[in-house]
């Protein structure tokens, strides 16, 4: 409530300040009102910079503010009253655009994740009926009609759907949900009904949850901007040390004013972070979460990152590779009686067995007899004959014989890498082997080539795979370094090991189990973080999505915003000489310096403006 009654009273001063500058400069107000209504507005919209200085140098710190402060009192002392109202209109001007610019990252926000419905349909026993969401508890049955926002996160219970994520992920297709998915607060139910259980209420909600993270980030200090803040320091202790020693040459306190009007540097004050608040907000909409500006611009020093394989680099969900029939059986023949024996199996691959099928349209009887033996393979009855499905030593235990071309076959497969094999026999002869893999993410080698090209000089993979699978999926997608056979506490020490190279090291992972090496590293990114309470704690950067190409998007972003920082300087310093040029030149007075400093001062605030509306180039 006070930060909105002190956004108020600036937006008076300024069409105050304005108005009477205006009348002042036209000549339309009488001389002695004149005077009166300079000299009143200049010392009442003093009050704010005076007190902001004193607070300053109380905890130690120098601000622009200290700089504007000594700037207004020589103004006021020496009568220059249009000055000092310039002064302040100046300073008003750009307080109320750092508020503008919080206000846009914080909408920018809410209008990413849209706001919640007010009212929400709870189900009760055989009646349905409406009550406010925050009167909502787990367990709740939510009803989710079409064009409703869901205001939960949860899972369905009843109904199918089809929900538009796009406000937390950035996808742009809508997602099929049906019983047993999960659901997040925010979406939009874009087609059918849903019965969700409320799993996640208010504050606990993926919704609170970023909005949470996006606004305390904002706030968080990166170190371009703590950089801002030292150049302020020195900067404005020269400033004075040299009004100064300029007074006491030329005894010229128009000159010492003019010079200070100049160099006030409250526009570097207002640019810098505004540029690094536009980009995390810019970043959120892509789905990206940034915790802080230090990781923004901590993206740029990132010459190693470190990928996790399973569930980043991969799915972490096994595919099936390749069919190699023997024995005069076809493809279709050995996919068929590895359906069949795997049918009712619930191990992974037997899944992946059984979704090839279904993709391929492959139509299959249900077996006869069914018997799983655990960590070996499946057995089933099929024409009254067997089929055994699983690995060598279990085949070697059923005295089932494998041919000589099998065994090639087998050899070759071991040295191309696979992650699983199932040999499949019927009848006692071997009919076909199948191999498995855990399936890549297709976006993986595309976004290994952006990193290089972005200056990512090292890129490592890690994981609990055997050496000649690693070194498969490395080739496959443009690794050359990579580290197999792994346990999670071997993982900390490579990355430990790299920490103590040259540049940052970042480490992408799926947040759950690689929660540790994300905290370890400089930079921690979780992939598919929506929904986790653990990527979100442990990582620096969120990715919502399970998008590998999110990351150059997050790598364009910091070198996007470090740039227009250093333009923001470069353009202050370049106004600044212009205009200690003019005031030398004895072209410019106070009253002049302190206009061409109102004016010249949003050259830099609109440069870090246009961050609002970046485009991203990597797609």
């Amino acid at each position: 409530m006070k930060k909105i009654k002190f956004q108020n009273f600036d937006k008076f001063l300024l069409a105050a300040l304005t108005v009477v500058l205006i009348g002042h400069y036209a000549k339309i107000i009488p001389v002695k009102t004149d005077e009166v209504l300079l000299t009143f507005f200049a010392s009442i919209a003093a009050l704010p910079v005076l007190v902001s200085a004193y607070k300053s140098l109380k905890n130690k710190k120098i601000t622009v503010d200290l700089l504007a402060s000594v700037a207004l009192i020589v103004s006021i002392l020496s009568r220059q009253w249009a000055s000092a109202v310039f002064i302040n209109l100046m300073l008003t001007s750009a307080r109320i655009f750092s508020d503008y610019t919080e206000n846009r990252s914080r909408s920018a926000i809410k209008s990413l994740l849209k706001l919640k419905p007010d009212r929400v349909k709870v189900k009760k026993r055989n009646r349905v009926i409406e009550t406010a969401v925050s009167k909502i508890k787990k367990g709740d049955l939510i009803v989710i009609e079409l064009g409703d926002r869901i205001p939960v996160d949860g899972r369905v219970v009843d109904g199918e759907a089809q929900i538009d994520q796009s406000s937390l992920t950035g996808e742009s297709a809508p997602v099929g949900k049906k019983k047993g998915d999960s659901v997040l607060s925010s979406t939009l139910n874009i087609s059918g009904s849903l019965v969700i259980n409320a799993e996640k209420v208010g504050k606990d909600t993926t919704f609170e949850k970023i909005i949470k993270l996006v606004e305390q980030s904002q706030r968080d200090k990166s170190s371009i901007n703590t950089l801002a803040e030292k150049f302020a320091s020195w900067y404005v202790a020269i400033s004075i040390v040299g009004a100064a020693l300029l007074y006491i040459l030329s005894r010229n306190m128009s000159l010492v004013l003019s010079v200070l009007l100049v160099t006030c540097a409250d526009d570097i004050a207002v640019a810098i972070p505004m540029a690094f608040s536009a980009a995390i907000g810019r970043a959120a909409k892509r789905g990206i979460i940034i915790k802080g500006g230090d990781f923004l611009e901590g993206l740029i020093k990132v010459k190693t990152i470190v990928f996790d394989k399973t569930g980043t680099i991969t799915r972490g969900a096994l595919k099936v590779e390749k069919i190699v029939p023997l024995a005069g059986f076809k493809k279709n023949d050995v996919l068929k009686l590895a359906g069949m024996a795997e049918f009712y199996s619930e191990h992974p691959v037997a899944k992946a067995v059984i979704r090839n099928a279904n993709e391929n349209h492959l139509e299959f009887q249900k077996p006869e007899k069914f018997q799983e033996y655990p960590g070996k393979g499946s057995t089933a009855i099929y024409k009254n004959k067997q089929i055994v499905c699983g690995k060598m030593p279990f085949l070697k235990e059923l005295d089932i014989k494998v041919s000589e071309e099998g065994a090639k076959v087998l050899e070759r497969i071991k040295k191309e890498g696979s992650s699983s094999t199932l040999l499949v026999s019927y009848a006692g002869q071997l009919a076909g082997i199948i191999t498995l893999a855990d399936e890549l993410r297709p976006e993986t080698k595309r976004t290994i080539l952006e990193l290089k090209k972005m200056g990512v000089q090292k890129m490592v993979m890690l994981t609990g795979d055997n050496e000649s699978v690693a070194k498969a999926v490395a080739k496959k997608i443009g690794i050359n370094k990579f580290h197999a056979n792994l346990l999670p506490e071997d993982k900390l020490k490579y990355i430990r090991e790299y920490l103590n190279k040259k540049g940052k090291v970042a480490m992408v992972g799926d947040g759950v189990n690689d929660a540790a090496a994300l905290t370890l590293a400089d930079i921690g990114i979780a992939m598919g973080a929506i929904g986790s309470d653990t990527a979100i704690e442990a990582a620096d950067i969120a990715l919502m999505q399970d998008d590998l190409s999110k990351i150059p998007e997050a790598f364009e972003l910091g070198k996007t915003v470090a740039k227009i920082s250093r333009q923001d300087f470069w353009i202050w310093g370049i106004v600044n000489v212009v205009g200690l040029s003019l005031v030398f030149g004895r072209i410019i007075g106070p009253e002049g310096a302190a206009a061409f400093n109102f004016i010249t001062d949003f050259f830099p605030i609109l440069n870090s403006v246009r961050l609002f509306g970046y485009k991203f180039k990597v797609v």
